[in-house]
């Protein structure tokens, strides 16, 4: 299980989430075919990626996240993707 963040470009709109399939989930969202928040803010660039093994653990950290403040979670890109690269097609997805 995978909990992401899309982003619609440099510190733009982020959007949390959580998926077993975490490439057809980005296809998803850059396609228009993702949740109605992130196709109404064109959320299309992956950002933050981390692998849990178990899914109860997934929802939990992706539950916590979406409290966060809106600093919190560009702290936590800023971290470990400093350039806000789209991480979509160097992070190994499934």
């Amino acid at each position: 299980m995978w909990v992401y963040i899309m982003a619609s470009g440099w510190n733009g709109t982020l959007y949390v989430g959580v998926t077993n399939s975490l490439s057809r989930r980005v296809t998803e969202h850059r396609e228009g075919r993702g949740s109605g928040f992130a196709n109404k803010y064109a959320v299309t660039h992956l950002v933050y990626a981390e692998r849990f093994e178990r899914a109860d653990e997934a929802i939990a950290q992706e539950k916590l996240m979406k409290r966060w403040r809106r600093e919190r979670k560009i702290s936590l890109i800023e971290s470990c993707n400093p350039d806000w690269r789209d991480l979509y097609d160097t992070i190994h997805l499934d």
